[in-house]
């Protein structure tokens, strides 16, 4: 069995603060993928146990994220090429015997600015490496989980407030028309938690901290677990990992836990 989690731990040094070392300790997951670390070389702390590849924003404070594993991989990547994105902190991939495994975090977009347009030249170079991703993968007879914050959520059921976002930025037609081509049989990626869960409403991964959005879970299914066809298909279980109450947080966002009837050895 192959167990990969997916968090968004917004600020990693805060994080480990409140919890999230002891959920690492804790966890059964094989594989864990982090975004929005936000924390370079030597502001991190130690993880005993795992291997370690992090892709740091040139930005000091942003983004970053990582890709902790407990066998070491045969090869890493950071950054897909596109030039604009390649310091951004934003994408991060190892690769192990039969399998490679990503972190992304996409941008979060604001419409009608120069974050939106940004973000629609990250989706379209992103589409572009996960198709030569496939291919190179397959190659190699190797599958791929693209774990991260997709900052996009997909369907009516993968937000509480749906009718009032439909304009906003992680619910525009544009950006779920692009994440369901992500999701075609033509390009070949499948999201995971859906193939086992696919009624809803949610389950949510993201609350705003602001007013009671936890407590209403009033949420964005928006951290997701993406695989190429053949390993998706094994999946046996998919759960958001949410807290039992707020005050025991460590972050905005909840783990998102998949297991698969995959060899750990490839």
């Amino acid at each position: 069995m192959l167990t990969v989690t997916t968090i968004n731990v917004n600020g990693l040094r805060a994080a480990a603060k409140k919890g999230f070392l002891e959920w690492l300790a804790a966890t059964p997951a094989d594989v864990v993928c982090l975004q929005e670390v936000r924390a370079a070389d030597g502001e991190r702390p130690d993880v005993p146990g795992w291997h370690t590849v992090y892709a740091e924003s040139a930005v000091k404070g942003r983004n970053g994220v990582a890709v902790y594993s407990r066998t070491e991989p045969s090869a890493t990547r950071t950054g897909f090429g596109a030039a604009e994105f390649e310091d951004s902190g934003r994408y991060v991939e190892a690769w192990f015997p039969g399998l490679v495994v990503a972190s992304v975090y996409l941008p979060s977009g604001e419409v009608g600015t120069a974050r939106q347009d940004e973000k629609e030249r990250f989706l379209a170079a992103f589409h572009t490496y996960l198709v030569e991703l496939r291919d190179k993968a397959a190659a190699g007879g190797c599958e791929v989980l693209v774990c991260g914050d997709w900052n996009i959520a997909h369907q009516e059921i993968d937000l509480k407030a749906w009718k009032t976002n439909r304009k906003n930025a992680g619910f525009t037609p544009q950006e779920r028309d692009w994440l369901s081509s992500v999701l075609s049989a033509e390009t070949g990626y499948r999201d995971v938690l859906r193939l086992l869960h696919p009624e809803g409403p949610g389950p949510y991964t993201w609350w705003s901290y602001r007013g009671k959005a936890f407590d209403n879970d009033s949420g964005w299914r928006i951290d997701l677990v993406v695989g190429t066809a053949a390993i998706s298909a094994t999946a046996v279980s998919a759960v958001v990992e949410r807290p039992a109450s707020y005050a025991e947080r460590w972050s905005d966002h909840a783990p998102m836990t998949a297991t698969f009837a995959w060899p750990t050895n490839g």
